[in-house]
């Protein structure tokens, strides 16, 4: 049995070490998918996974081949990276993007899948008494107020991967070749009538989060170097502002001088001052960092990941490489086997 030849819908899956919950995946998502009554295609894009992720994906893809693509990276190059790449693979009209961790329930497709019926080509989705630990909640809330005073991107949520592109969109995205960005806000800023909808929010199925409290950062600079130069702004506006209070202080402290006499009082204070000054500047040169290196990242050249095979029922497309022995690499073993 052969993929439809003409999808409708597009589900975009990265997978990175989840092999605990993909049963539970595979028992959700399918049924919900086939309920909507349309063609539709799942990627899955195994992002350089260490446990059995790969071999389960590759019996997933044999036992379902008519809806299934499974995408093999040769290593872990990341979500967004993983999703970019399942772009490249979908055909479908609607492209939805989820996560594997059944945070976002699969069921809520349809309701994304509707509102691009109405005309939108970016459907966003807000989850619904999030299910998340305090702190990821507020750092989260606090992130998105940053972004959105410093970019033109607006998204409520913008940690929520569960979000539906139109062709076009998608079709513009893959044309882009950035060696550091954020998926949903790069679609954001090509599509033309976008908006957001509540969607439910569940506890982890099984594992735990692969995003690191340093992974979160380095995500958030890629979403803000990436989409403004304002960080860079201010840093001038505020060079140009010290500057003029120092030269100011400076008079003042001449004047003192000249009329008061020398002075030891407030050694502390310009101490202070002189501290202040430094941690600015230190601030300023690591901002300045944070653009040069993605500015370097970018200029090498070098390919943004490699796929070291496509599992699917269909011949790959002209010009794909697919090494002969990599779907053998990708069997599942022992369990997954059975």
């Amino acid at each position: 049995m052969s993929l439809h030849p003409h999808p409708s819908l597009s589900v975009v899956i990265p997978v990175y070490n989840e092999e605990a919950g993909l049963a539970a995946l595979f028992a959700r998502l399918y049924p919900a998918l086939d309920a909507l009554g349309e063609p539709y295609e799942i990627i899955f894009v195994n992002d350089g996974s260490r446990d059995r992720s790969a071999g389960l994906l590759a019996a997933q893809q044999r036992q379902r081949p008519d809806v299934t693509r499974v995408v093999l990276f040769n290593g872990n190059y990341g979500q967004h990276m993983a999703i970019l790449a399942g772009f490249e693979q979908t055909r479908g009209d609607i492209v939805v993007t989820l996560d594997a961790d059944l945070q976002n329930p699969p069921e809520e497709i349809g309701k994304l899948v509707a509102k691009m019926r109405e005309g939108y080509d970016y459907v966003g989705s807000i989850r619904r008494l999030r299910q998340d630990s305090w702190f990821r909640r507020n750092a989260s809330r606090l992130m998105n107020w940053t972004r959105e005073k410093i970019t033109s991107v607006r998204m409520t949520d913008q940690g929520c991967m569960l979000r539906a592109y139109a062709r076009h969109v998608v079709d513009t995205v893959n044309r882009c070749t950035e060696a550091n960005t954020f998926v949903p806000a790069l679609a954001y800023t090509f599509a033309l009538n976008p908006t957001e909808i509540e969607v439910a929010h569940e506890e982890r199925q099984a594992g735990e989060s692969k995003y690191s409290l340093f992974k979160l950062i380095r995500l958030n600079f890629d979403l803000v170097t990436g989409f403004s130069l304002v960080p860079l702004q201010l840093m001038s506006y505020s060079g140009i502002l010290l500057s003029l209070a120092s030269g100011a202080l400076f008079l003042y402290l001449m004047v003192q001088r000249f009329v008061e006499g020398a002075q030891v009082q407030g050694v502390f204070t310009l101490f202070a001052i002189t501290f202040f000054l430094l941690g600015v500047v230190l601030f300023s040169i690591g901002l300045l960092g944070e653009y040069i290196g993605r500015i370097y990242e970018q200029v090498r050249g070098r390919p943004r990941y490699l796929v070291q095979a496509v599992l699917q029922d269909l011949p790959p497309e002209p010009g794909t490489f697919v090494p002969p022995r990599a779907a053998a690499a990708a069997e599942p073993t022992g369990a997954a086997a059975k």
